[in-house]
């Protein structure tokens, strides 16, 4: 193993072996779609969940995702295979938010709440939120549980603490208000997983076989490819944890097993520095606040807008 603290296969604090983290994806898979090459593509994903593997083997392309976490990818063959989807660790931690919130704020609570997820029209969810859901009382609870020195921070591994920004009940609060000021809540998946812990009403059960499996880190599985081995890479946020070190390696192992020309998703919790946030603005999972799309050596000439150093997180 490298180091990398998403090898431990826990999110939280507590001993033991290594635990189903994810039981779905909040990444919008819709970033990669727009910017990978035409169907037949060679990519490498993150396993997690498999929301992301399916959705681009469903558009044709040649799909490997891979996971350090035994438990997690077991999980992620099942429901790829058409299995049931579970709740992880982040789900637990979610929620417990959501339980809190709906204890006390009644438009927080299941009817109200889906009937704002069912709204299509981004101008009125921008107002609905502005005037039913952001109130003082989700505030205060946002501060108790995302504040440093609050709930979350209690709760995550040492390592992954860091990743949180200072103000994450403030910059929560702005990436949602944000993201339903710009998608239609009905077509947003990841919104309704992320707000009411459930699919929305039309979604259909991942079936995506084809995908091919590998257990491993994904830093070393990179370094082990050919050289050029694939047309894409996308890695969600595994730089949130991991030090410098890491970036740095993973930084040469994309280099080397991505074609000149491919293309890299990088994520992160974090606040995006002088780079912005990239393609985070339109995300629609509302979570993340650096979403990078990196087209290697394609700089130089103009043709791409977002080569970034991995590194730049």
């Amino acid at each position: 193993m490298t180091g990398t603290p998403w090898a431990r296969g826990r999110i939280v604090s507590g001993t033991g072996g290594p635990r189903l983290l994810f039981g779905r994806m909040y990444e919008d898979h819709g970033v990669e779609l727009d910017r990978l090459p035409a169907p037949g593509a060679r990519v490498l994903c993150i396993a997690s969940a498999g929301d992301t593997a399916a959705a681009l083997h469903r558009a044709g392309h040649d799909v490997t995702a891979v996971d350090v976490n035994p438990v997690q990818l077991a999980y992620a063959r099942e429901r790829l295979a058409g299995g049931a989807t579970l709740e992880g660790s982040a789900e637990r931690l979610m929620r417990l938010g959501r339980g809190a919130a709906g204890a006390v704020l009644p438009a927080w609570r299941g009817p109200a709440l889906r009937a704002f997820l069912a709204l299509d029209d981004p101008a009125r969810q921008a107002e609905h939120w502005r005037t039913c859901l952001d109130g003082p009382g989700l505030r205060r609870l946002m501060r108790i549980a995302l504040r440093p020195g609050g709930a979350l921070a209690v709760a995550l591994r040492p390592s992954f603490a860091p990743v949180v920004p200072a103000r994450f009940d403030t910059v929560l609060r702005l990436r949602l208000e944000r993201t339903v000021a710009e998608h239609p809540n009905a077509r947003n998946p990841w919104l309704w997983r992320l707000l009411a812990g459930a699919e929305p009403p039309d979604a259909e059960r991942l079936f995506a076989p084809g995908v091919r499996l590998v257990r491993g880190d994904v830093v070393d599985i990179l370094e082990r490819s050919p050289r050029g081995a694939y047309d894409a890479v996308t890695l969600s946020n595994v730089l949130d944890g991991p030090g410098r070190a890491f970036a740095h390696r993973l930084r040469a192992a994309v280099r080397h097993a991505v074609r000149p020309g491919g293309v890299v998703v990088l994520r992160s919790f974090r606040e995006p520095g002088p780079a912005g946030p990239g393609w985070a603005a339109r995300d629609r999972s509302a979570l993340w606040g650096v979403v990078r799309v990196v087209r290697l050596g394609a700089a130089r000439d103009g043709s791409d807008d977002r080569r970034v150093d991995p590194c730049d997180f």
